[in-house]
Parts: C-alpha cells; structure tokens; sequence
C-alpha cells in the first residue's frame, strides 16, 4: 500500500468502502453475521468452555489433590473419570447403562412406532383418527410422568411410603427388576418416545407412491418381500433419523432415570452427570458431558455416512396416482380394535391412575371413605406430608404456575421468530459460506445434554459481562436457554418454510422501496403463519415440560411446574405430585386444541388419518 499513489491509494479504500457496504445491504449477510455472533456467544463459547475446562486445575480442585496448580495444565480429570479407582462407578457403568438404555429404547421405539405408522398409513383399518390421537397424546406429557404412573402401578417396599396398586390389591411385592432400574426406565421412555417414530416415519409413508407395492404383489412378490425389499428400502432413511433422535434423547434423559434408577443405584452418564455437579466436582461433569457429546456426534456421523451411502429413489412426482391400502380382510376390525385399545392403556389410562391418585387421602386405600380433595384446596394438616398445603391454596405452586406460563409463551414466541429469521439466513444464503455456518452450528444444542448447558450458563451469566447483564436467578434466563435449546428444532423449520417461498414477492417490494423489516413484517410473517403456529406449538409444549434443561438454573423466585413437581416426587408426596401433574397435562392439552382448531397445527397432519 506504501507504493501505490495516493489518488490510487483512495480509490482503492473508496472500491473497498463501497464493496463492504454493498455486502452489509445484503440482509442475507448483515442479519447472518449478527445471526453467527448470537449463536457463537451462547452456543460456541459454552461448548468450548467445556472442553477448556477440563484441562485446567481449578482452585477447588486443591481439596482433591496436593498436584493442583490452579491455572495450569493437566490431564488429571480426564484419567480420574477414565483411569482411576473410581471410573468404573463414575464412568464405565453409567455409560455402558446408557448405551444398553438408549439402544433398547431405540429398538422398541421403532418397533411400536413404525408398526403404528403403517396400519395408520397403509393399511384400511378404521379409527385412524383415534388411534393417532391417542399415539400423540406420550409426547404431550413430560416422559417423567410415565415413570410416575409405573411406580404407583409397581411401587414396592425398596423406596418406603406405600406400595403400589399392584401390591395393594395382590398383596405380592414386585422384584426390584420390575419396579427400578433398566426394565421401567425402558418401557416408560420407550412409550414416550415411540411417537417421533409414528410421526417420521408415518410421513414417509404417507408420500410414498403405492404403484411400486402394486406393480410388485401384480409380478407375485409376497407381502412380505414387498415389506422388505420396496418399503424397507424407501423409509430407511426417516428410521435411520428417527432412531438417532430417539437414540441421543435416552441416553442423556435425566427425569426418568433419576425416578426409577437411583432407588436401586442404576446411574446412566445423565444422573451422574448431575450427582457430579451436585457434589461440585464440576470438572468432572464436564468430562462426562464431552463423552455424552461425543456419543452423539459418533452416532449422527455413522447415519449420515449410512444415509449418504444408499442410493436415492424419488417416490414423489408430478405425475398423480391414487393411494391404495393394504386389505387387511378378516383383520381389520381387530388390528383396529387392539391398536386402539394398546395405546389407550400406555396413553390415557396411567393419567386416569393419576388423576384418581391425587383424591386419595392415604394411597394403596380403595374406598370412597378416604376420598379427599385437601391435596387439590385443603390447608395445611401437620398430619398430612408435613404441613404442606393443598396445590390451589399453596403460593409457591401460584408462583410456579406464572413462571411456566411466562416463560413457556415468551420463549415460544421468541423461539418462532428467531427460527424464522435464521432459517431465512439459511435458505437464502445456502450457497454462501454464512448461511451453511448459521445452518450448522445451530445445530449444536442439540448436542449438548441440557444438565451441562445449564451449568454453563450459571457461569456464564452469574455477573455481568460486557453489556450484557447477570441473568442467573431471573425468568430471562430460563427463556434465553429454552430458545437455544430448541434451535435446531427451530432453524430447520424456519428453512424448511422459507424454501417454499420464491424471491420474486421479496424482490418485487425492495423494488417499490421496502426495507427488508417491512418486507419481512408484511410478506413472510404472514405468509409462514401456519409454520409459525406449529413451532410456536411444539416449543410451548417442550417449554411446558421441560425439567432436565432448568433445573439447575431454578432459584426460588423462578420456580417452575415441572421444578415444584420433581421437587415433591422426590420427598415422596405423591398426591401432591399427581395434582400438578394434571395441571401441566390439562394447559399442554387446551393449548394443542386450540392450535389445532384455529392455527390448524395438528401433530398428526400428513399422517393417513388426517
């Protein structure tokens, strides 16, 4: 620069002023880059934190060992998790616990899951409309609820307080196999989670051009060849995704483990996970999050290599054919029945337990006499769960009410919008280097457990930092992790939506003077209203249930329904429990009617029955 003339020199600073500012009109590129910034503060740098951490003494790390050097070096807490006396208890058997529950829960999954979808989508037996209304109704209640409901089916002696139905009214304790530990840990989150499978794999169903059956069963393929070497093959992929969803989801579940698990000392690498922070060997957490993150990549990078490997089948055309069903015969109105009947056992009965539970003044009494509603308005007995109030007469639970309907509302809101906005970044500059980096690291949270995400964000935000203030203790915290949490969720939508948008509507008003605000306001808001609604549903419900992400974050000012209701099923106040449960169940629900029938958001929508 120090040889060019000075006109030149000028100039050349003009041409790059110029070609800098023309870059920033771009919305694509000025939104992106304060889009990369958003994401890398409160997704990056958390991630990196983590791994930083655990190669560093720390000054607490001098009450374990007199080799600590507070600032310095070390390898210590990555061979005291993976090569000391302690690993196996720490590590080894947590984490094989975890990959045994997370494949079996997987497997079973895929088994109810993708058996639903194709009576619902292939078949002609009636009742679809029930049967995929009862097959949603697991995923709008927290999976912890499920864990809930076995133990007042299984509950014996191991944990104290009264038995379970099945005790109480047989008289015959169940083995500790079948009420703790691997068995219901299993079966509960296997039931909750079924219907990511019914759902991802129902889609694909649904789009699947029936000619390929019928040109094959027309050359005399049987059945079941045709199951296997033409469906199989097509929806391999939508099970290969749901089984990686479903796969990451159970081994860093925390609510259902901690229920029925630590009764019988069975840890997976979520419960000890927070034993570890809990005891405030913080560091060592952090390695176990780096394993449970690690895990995940693995398992998501072997789908995409399996995914990529396979040829491609295009199944949906131009060219209109009408759907056929699979003539069922004689089985139609039993496969029917049974499916029905199946998933109103795993769906409504438990709640129906539930809800009978919380107006029994003494569990395991069957008579009308000891029907009461002090759990659901009575004030406080000294005889009763130590004074506690009933739900309705108690602040805490008012409190706790507010926060969750606060932050579940304004988190879904933001989340919508900001789904919408990044996936505008994404669709729009899919072909630039901006849009592919929004698109992957919004993924991450994904990746990371939320008992880690949320331990990060205690030191984070427990004072200011730069202009940012300390968050820790107020509802604006909790939001802003609810809506990180849920990006990836969020920003594939937001893409998926606006991909269908052409850019000659946008272009058109730029031309009549629009800003891109106004463009956005008034063209793609409304225009993506119904993908608004359906993100907006699903956050809510996620926010409504959600236990894992907050708890460590909950102060008494910011108590939550799921905090207060994990709060009284570990000091054993079932009934107390059951109330909020019903509570939490009845505003998750009226919210998804109401989604449904004025936002036309339904869970099930391109499903056969719908």
């Amino acid at each position: 620069m120090a040889n060019i003339p000075a006109p030149e020199g000028r100039r050349h600073r003009t041409r790059l002023h110029n070609r800098t500012l023309n870059w920033l009109r771009n919305p694509v590129h000025s939104i992106g880059a304060a889009a990369l910034l958003f994401l890398a503060y409160t997704i990056v740098w958390p991630v990196l934190k983590i791994a930083y951490t655990t190669f560093v003494w720390r000054q607490q790390d001098v009450r374990l060992t007199g080799a600590a050097n507070p600032g310095h070096f070390t390898l210590y807490h990555w061979t005291r998790v993976l090569a000391s006396d302690m690993s196996a208890s720490l590590f080894y058997k947590p984490i094989l616990n975890s990959l045994a529950v997370g494949a079996t829960v997987s497997a079973l999954s895929l088994v109810i899951g993708c058996s639903l979808a194709w009576l619902v989508t292939r078949t002609d037996i009636p009742l679809k409309r029930t049967i995929s209304f009862l097959a949603v109704i697991p995923y709008l209640l927290p999976a912890w609820i499920l864990s809930q409901a076995w133990l007042t089916f299984f509950k014996n002696g191991k944990i104290g307080g009264t038995p379970g139905i099945l005790q109480s009214l047989l008289h015959v304790s169940p083995p500790d196999w079948l009420s703790y530990g691997f068995v219901p840990i299993v079966i509960s989150l296997s039931i909750h989670d079924s219907v990511f499978f019914f759902l991802i794999v129902g889609a694909a169903l649904s789009s699947m051009n029936s000619q390929l059956e019928e040109a094959a069963s027309v050359a005399g393929a049987r059945r079941l060849t045709v199951l296997r070497r033409i469906v199989m093959p097509l929806v391999l992929p939508s099970i290969l995704s749901g089984f990686i969803l479903i796969f990451t989801k159970a081994i860093s579940s925390y609510g259902v483990p901690a229920l029925l698990g630590t009764p019988v000392n069975f840890y997976m690498i979520s419960t000890m996970l927070y034993s570890s922070m809990r005891s405030r060997l913080t560091t060592e957490a952090n390695v176990l999050s780096l394993t449970l993150m690690l895990i995940s990549m693995l398992t998501i990078y072997l789908n995409q290599r399996a995914v990529g490997r396979r040829r491609s089948f295009v199944t949906v055309t131009g060219k209109g054919s009408a759907r056929r069903l699979t003539p069922l015969g004689p089985w139609r109105f039993p496969a029917a029945t049974a499916a029905a009947l199946i998933m109103a056992a795993v769906a409504v009965v438990p709640l129906l337990v539930l809800l009978a539970q919380s107006f029994m003044l003494k569990e395991g009494v069957y008579r009308l006499s000891n029907f009461t509603t002090h759990y659901w308005w009575g004030g406080s007995d000294p005889d009763i769960n130590t004074g506690e109030k009933g739900v309705m007469q108690n602040p805490i639970f008012l409190l706790a009410l507010k926060n969750s309907l606060y932050i579940a509302g304004a988190a879904s809101v933001v989340a919508s919008v900001t789904g919408l906005v990044l996936g505008y970044i994404v669709a729009r500059g899919r072909q630039s280097w901006l849009g592919r980096a929004v698109d992957q690291v919004s993924f991450l949270p994904y990746l990371i457990p939320g008992v880690s995400l949320s331990e990060l964000y205690i030191s984070m935000f427990a004072k200011p930092t730069l202009f940012i203030p300390a968050l820790y203790g107020t509802i604006g915290l909790l939001i802003l992790i609810t809506v990180v949490k849920e990006l990836p969720f969020t920003v594939k939508a937001g893409s998926a939506a606006m991909m269908q948008i052409g850019t000659e509507l946008e272009e058109a008003a730029q031309l009549g003077g629009a800003s891109w605000l106004t463009r956005f306001r008034r063209i793609l808001l409304p225009l993506n209203r119904k993908s608004l609604v359906s993100v907006f549903l699903l956050v809510f419900i996620g926010a409504m249930k959600e236990m894992e992400l907050i708890i460590m974050l909950v102060t008494p000012r910011t108590e939550t329904l799921t905090t207060l209701t994990f709060y009284y099923a570990e000091k054993c106040y079932e009934q107390l429990t059951n109330v909020i449960l019903m509570i939490i169940i009845a505003i998750v629900v009226a919210v998804y009617a109401v989604a449904v029938k004025l936002g036309k958001a339904d869970l099930t929508q391109g499903i056969g029955g719908q």
